[in-house]
């Protein structure tokens, strides 16, 4: 599609609201708490973001998504009440900086189906239509695989970056998203204040919405047979509010993955560059830079601080020993969280790693220049994460 093709959208609070109940005839949105991160993130993306008319076109669509989102999850649980009466036990989650090796390692143990993990096309479109039948084809996968090769096609670095594939297991940051309480936003556009508001309020509504979605994609799961004994989620997202997911999932076994940051921050601001320059012309790298490194550095902070009140919760696990051989890694987590390694489960993994070997997709390339970053810039700004964890 031309600029030229792409049609007109009022990106207002009333006119998204208006056009998500008529595409759904659903009225309910659930929990009124999105409302308030909702109306600043869409004045921030009007006023800061300086969207291109394909930024506001996908901005506005991935916002009327959401809300259609929320409308039908309201509705299945409208029709079928038992959804909240899913329990959520003991989910294990792996956190960590972006580049940390965390979303192999997610990927190798959700191949052990004894854990429910969320696939990229549920986290894109959490909520089924409401004809959906779990023995039909989902909408909502036809949809996950066209969504992907069009970034792609928009964007090929980004295969080099992250591996996208629509029936993968992928980040729960995604769920939160529908609730407008994550980093998704500030990952595509330059919403500083809507970034800001998300980091000084309370994010307990967005991680209750978050165990709502996960009752609601179990269901929907063992509505197409599958049964597991626990979720398995993964997000860099959590860093800045892990104390807050320990509230609302207080049994939940933390992953934590390290790699030093003079590899991942520059990484992860190359990997946000490339999702704003599809919205915005010529943004700033240097100013993804500076906002990715500062919102890690406080993140690490917290996570930091957590850990110390809640040691017991947590597990480590690094970069080189996950590249050099996740089945090492693996074992402790297995250990950590009370179930056994079975041999199916190692053969699971061993056949994932063998059919997604890393070299099968491009190099990425980037400088610690482009992003206004040093050396030693990082390491003051991260000294006392590296002084604890890099070994």
């Amino acid at each position: 599609m031309s600029e030229q093709e792409i049609p007109h959208v009022e990106l207002s609070v009333d006119g998204l609201l208006k056009a998500a109940q008529d595409a759904t005839g659903l009225h309910d949105f659930g929990d009124e708490s999105f409302r308030e991160p909702f109306e600043v993130l869409v004045k921030s993306l009007n006023e800061e973001a300086n969207l291109n008319a394909v930024g506001r076109f996908t901005q506005y669509q991935r916002i009327l998504n959401i809300l259609c989102n929320r409308l039908r999850t309201e509705g299945w649980i409208a029709r079928h009440p038992e959804i909240l009466d899913e329990q959520i036990t003991a989910p294990v989650v792996i956190i960590g900086l972006q580049r940390t090796g965390s979303t192999m390692f997610h990927r190798v143990l959700a191949s052990d189906s004894r854990f429910y993990a969320p696939l990229w096309y549920e986290v894109r479109n959490p909520a089924p239509y409401m004809d959906w039948t779990p023995t039909q084809t989902d909408q909502r996968i036809v949809e996950g695989e066209a969504e992907v090769a069009a970034m792609l096609e928009a964007n090929p670095e980004l295969a080099a970056i992250h591996p996208m594939d629509p029936h993968a297991p992928d980040e729960d940051i995604m769920l939160l998203e529908h609730s407008f309480y994550s980093t998704v936003p500030d990952a595509f556009c330059n919403v500083p204040t809507y970034g800001k508001w998300n980091d000084t309020h309370d994010n307990t509504p967005g991680y209750e919405y978050l165990k709502r979605q996960l009752q609601s994609l179990q269901w929907q799961k063992k509505q197409k047979g599958q049964q597991a004994e626990r979720w398995l989620l993964k997000t860099p997202h959590h860093l800045h509010h892990v104390a807050t997911l320990l509230r609302v999932f207080p049994d939940a076994k933390i992953i934590q993955t390290h790699r030093d940051p003079l590899q991942t921050i520059p990484s992860a601001a190359s990997m946000n560059y490339n999702l704003w320059i599809m919205c915005a012309d010529e943004p700033d790298p240097k100013v993804v830079g500076e906002q990715w490194a500062a919102k890690y550095a406080r993140g690490m902070l917290h996570t930091m601080q957590t850990r110390q009140s809640k040691p017991d919760a947590f597990i480590d696990v690094w970069y080189k020993d996950t590249v050099a051989n996740p089945m090492v890694p693996a074992q402790a987590v297995y250990d950590f969280i009370g179930m056994t390694f079975t041999e199916e489960a190692r053969a699971a993994m061993e056949k994932w790693r063998e059919e997604n070997k890393r070299e099968a997709r491009p190099s990425h390339e980037y400088t610690l220049e482009q992003f206004g970053f040093s050396e030693e810039g990082l390491k003051e700004q991260f000294a006392e994460y590296r002084a604890q964890y890099l070994r």
